[in-house]
């Protein structure tokens, strides 16, 4: 027999009670009602409940404090805090505790809804050691990865927004994938955007839409990316190449959950949660004035740190191993010869597992016999420099001149490897494509 879904609902006005338990109530739960902390702690002792709702104030205490003994004691129960309208920070705080989602008075029905809804899609939280489908695509067995992987089970639970920091080539797409696919949003959309690929004329229209004849060429009224990930999530890869005026407006939709097209005279309602990244240091391009401090703290709710590889050097022959059989599964089985497995250990990786991935590839193509050896790798052929400390400088007459040789070398490498596709050799060296732009310029390869 079906276990009938409960909510618990903490509000001190009884009116906000009322009006919550009959909406919850047409929408098939059971409600519990409790107006301090001391109810609420006893209806939770008493009864399992699928959902609660809790206001910010209440008479005995703050609603915070009743997030925080949820998540410690039951962390399976999703909780969504009420806040005063306009109180930002107090929404942020509750997230950050392990809130689900939040509501701002007066209360939207709609929007109420929405998040009952998201919250009762929620799969089961995973029990230690079972990791699928995460462990079989995020691959890792050294203690950073772990610890990732319990994260990105623990945030899919939320509807909080979510920055993922580290270097290029680490994963931090697929970490958003997974955040995604493990939370009540899995059905819907996932929608990446590289900001860093958009022409700054085209990035309304493209974040946004934009309605037939609202410029030269729009010859159709065309969704933009917040409504297509519209109930789903989009992801903001590489968010710190955004210009300033950009931001300003992202900030608004973020604020307040609605998009206008370009061309367009009324807003649209959208449902959607934003998952961001970037291989730079976000807070240096706030404190150098290149990115708004405001939409930083909306957008960094809560920070995930992908690590390098070459902090987690003992899974590179996991790694190898899964890379190699992708590789080879038409083509017969590729073997690794334990002098290669050794270089690659001790080689620092500033392109991350997409550079492993990418000189695997390579070496597979060149080697014989289906065996790679460590010559095939080709790690001689990078400058001495990308390895950290082992550059010469009895070699160097002139820094800016030595170190422009070295990324003169390093560029012509990424487009001989993509086949001259600047955008592709942009996304492997971690730039921007107009950072790429200006970088040939520079360097006289234009």
């Amino acid at each position: 027999m079906t276990r009938n879904r409960k909510a618990l609902i903490i509000d001190d006005e009884p009116d906000i009670r009322e009006l919550l338990e009959i909406t919850l109530g047409r929408m098939k739960l059971e409600t519990r009602s409790a107006c301090n902390l001391k109810e609420a702690r006893e209806c939770l002792a008493r009864e399992r409940y699928d959902l609660c709702l809790t206001d910010m104030r209440l008479p005995d205490g703050s609603g915070l404090e009743l997030v925080q003994h949820i998540q410690q004691r039951y962390p399976e129960l999703p909780v969504a805090m009420i806040t005063a309208y306009g109180s930002l920070d107090t929404a942020i705080g509750a997230l950050k505790a392990g809130a689900f989602d939040f509501l701002t008075k007066p209360v939207d029905l709609n929007r109420l809804r929405e998040l009952v809804n998201s919250a009762l899609r929620l799969p089961a939280p995973s029990r230690p050691g079972d990791e699928e489908p995460v462990g079989s695509r995020l691959l890792g067995e050294a203690p950073p990865m772990k610890v990732l992987r319990k994260q990105i089970g623990k945030l899919a639970r939320s509807q909080a927004p979510v920055y993922i920091s580290g270097e290029s080539g680490t994963g931090k797409e697929l970490v958003a994938r997974l955040i995604h696919e493990q939370g009540p949003r899995a059905e819907r959309a996932f929608v990446p955007v590289n900001c860093g690929a958009i022409p700054s004329e085209l990035m309304e229209s493209e974040f946004f839409g934009h309605k037939k004849g609202s410029f030269t060429g729009a010859i159709e009224d065309k969704p933009g990316l917040f409504q297509s990930a519209n109930g789903g999530t989009l992801f903001l890869d590489e968010v710190a190449d955004l210009p300033l005026a950009m931001q300003v407006k992202l900030l608004r939709v973020i604020q307040e959950k609605a998009v206008r097209a370009v061309g367009g005279h009324q807003e649209v309602v959208v449902d959607v949660r934003v998952l961001s990244a970037t291989h730079k240091d976000l807070a240096a391009e706030v404190a150098a004035g290149r990115f708004r401090q405001d939409l930083y703290y909306r957008l960094n709710v809560i920070e995930l740190n992908v690590p390098p590889l070459r902090d987690r050097r003992e899974d590179i022959p996991l790694l190898a191993e899964a890379m190699l059989a992708r590789l080879t599964s038409t083509a017969g089985l590729a073997r690794l010869h334990p002098d290669a497995l050794a270089k690659l250990q001790h080689y620092r990786f500033p392109g991350n597992v997409r550079e492993l991935e990418n000189m695997l590839e390579r070496a597979y193509t060149l080697c014989e016999d289906d065996e790679i050896k460590a010559s095939d790798l080709r790690l001689a052929d990078t400058p001495a420099i990308a390895g950290g400390e082992e550059a010469d400088l009895a070699q160097v007459s002139n820094l800016e001149d030595h170190l422009e040789d070295i990324e003169r070398k390093l560029i012509m490498q990424a487009l001989e490897e993509t086949r001259w596709n600047r955008t592709a050799a942009a996304q492997r060296l971690g730039l921007s494509f107009r950072s790429m732009r200006y970088r040939l310029k520079k360097l006289g390869l234009d």
